[in-house]
């Protein structure tokens, strides 16, 4: 996938995230739009540095990186449910 295919899907997640943040009504919906997807990239990589210290790591790739920031917290949830299982 080019990098401009990649920039279109951040861009568009973090549309997406700040409509549904101006539908509920949210003060500040494009602030908390970026903190939804900061807080998933920032929560699969605070995974990968303790995977020492746990033995839990998530390989990173194109997948699980928009995973993470596509579905915030959640997503990294169901990459670690998934890690477990398979």
């Amino acid at each position: 996938m080019p990098w401009w295919g990649i920039v279109i899907i951040f861009f568009a997640t973090f549309i997406v995230f700040a409509f549904l943040h101006f539908a509920a009504k949210n003060k500040r919906p494009f602030r908390r739009a970026l903190l939804s997807m900061a807080l998933g990239a920032g929560t699969l990589t605070a995974i990968n540095l303790t995977s020492g210290f746990t033995g839990v790591y998530i390989p990173v790739s194109l997948l699980s990186v928009l995973t993470s920031v596509i579905g915030g917290i959640p997503g990294v949830t169901l990459l670690l449910a998934l890690n477990l299982f398979f």
